[in-house]
């Protein structure tokens, strides 16, 4: 099992306060996280504030764009993977977002991994396009098709409904094969999991409900023609994290945050299918014996990756004392 932190481009307001952590701070989690021996960081992808956060916060949150944030923690890193979780699809066109994301990976000696979707919040794009209709999921498949093109073919060209290029010489090509990950629980993100992506990014799903959607993935594969999906697709799990001496007061701990706030936000987009009332049964809320023993149960679904870990925290501080006893004990 390999474990990555979730780091402060788009998070005040949504996951944490309002203020939570300046440039400097969020560059420090993320230096911290390969310290501790994280794996990788995971960066949201936002634009403008959304309209209950306004409603919470008097302040506007800080949404930092993760490309130049992660290319700047490549600086100051060696191992960790660089990770967005998730770059929303619809906010760029495919042709500027494998730039950047090609870029990412050249400057990091092949360390960034893409993981995309629709994005939680639709208002956000309606904001940037008023009056403009589009199908998300339609587009976003057509988006990892063109994305994976780039990628890879020396000049590339794209005709679809949503999604338009024409001769297109993109260089310089990643490292390696730069994966990309399908993010979202609807079935739409399986799909494009199991067609065009390296792996799958769900949130808050229990080890039952993860197994059974890897299991949909498998079957779209092979029924698609696709086959076997590949020895390293990744299943990266995002969750949220709370430990504590006993269950009642992990679970006190995670209700006083803004994690929680949030996840209850998202109740009506990402998570509308579990709801909120079992919020402990889907993140690694607990003991640290019981969290072992979830973790433990994520890895035998095929769950190889908890990523953007988030901790119930509401302070930069209180984050870094959560990672490192979640590194000591836990990791």
């Amino acid at each position: 099992m390999r474990f990555g932190l979730g780091v402060p481009t788009g998070t005040e307001g949504l996951m944490y306060p309002v203020p939570y952590a300046d440039a400097e701070q969020a560059v420090r989690l993320a230096v911290e996280a390969e310290r501790l021996g994280f794996d990788s960081v995971w960066g949201n992808d936002h634009v403008t504030t959304q309209a209950y956060v306004r409603a919470e916060f008097t302040e506007p949150p800080r949404y930092y764009d993760p490309f130049a944030y992660l290319s700047y923690v490549a600086a100051l890193t060696r191992r960790i993977r660089l990770a967005t979780a998730i770059m929303v699809l619809p906010f760029r066109n495919p042709v500027v977002a494998a730039k950047q994301a090609a870029t990412l990976d050249r400057l990091s000696g092949g360390r960034a991994v893409l993981g995309v979707g629709i994005g939680a919040y639709r208002e956000e794009f309606t904001a940037m396009n008023p009056g403009v209709p589009i199908n998300r999921g339609q587009h976003a498949a057509e988006a990892l098709r063109a994305l994976t093109a780039l990628f890879t073919e020396r000049r590339a060209s794209f005709r679809g409904r949503w999604v338009n290029f024409e001769d297109v010489e993109s260089y310089p090509k990643p490292v390696a094969r730069l994966p990309i990950l399908s993010g979202g629980n609807a079935p739409g993100s399986k799909t494009r999991a199991a067609l065009y992506a390296d792996g799958w990014l769900p949130a808050c799903l229990t080890p039952q409900e993860a197994a059974k959607g890897l299991a949909e993935i498998r079957a779209q594969a092979e029924a698609a023609g696709r086959g076997p999906l590949p020895a390293g697709f990744e299943v990266a799990l995002q969750v949220a994290v709370c430990v504590a001496p006993t269950q009642e007061e992990a679970w006190r701990k995670f209700r006083a945050s803004q994690l929680h706030t949030h996840m209850v936000s998202l109740s009506k987009t990402t998570l509308k299918d579990q709801g909120v009332a079992d919020l402990a049964a889907r993140n690694l809320i607990g003991t640290p014996q019981s969290v072992a023993e979830r973790i433990e149960e994520y890895r035998a679904a095929g769950v190889n990756t908890l990523a953007g870990l988030l901790f119930a925290a509401n302070t930069v501080e209180e984050t870094l004392d959560a990672m490192t006893e979640f590194s000591e004990v836990i990791m």
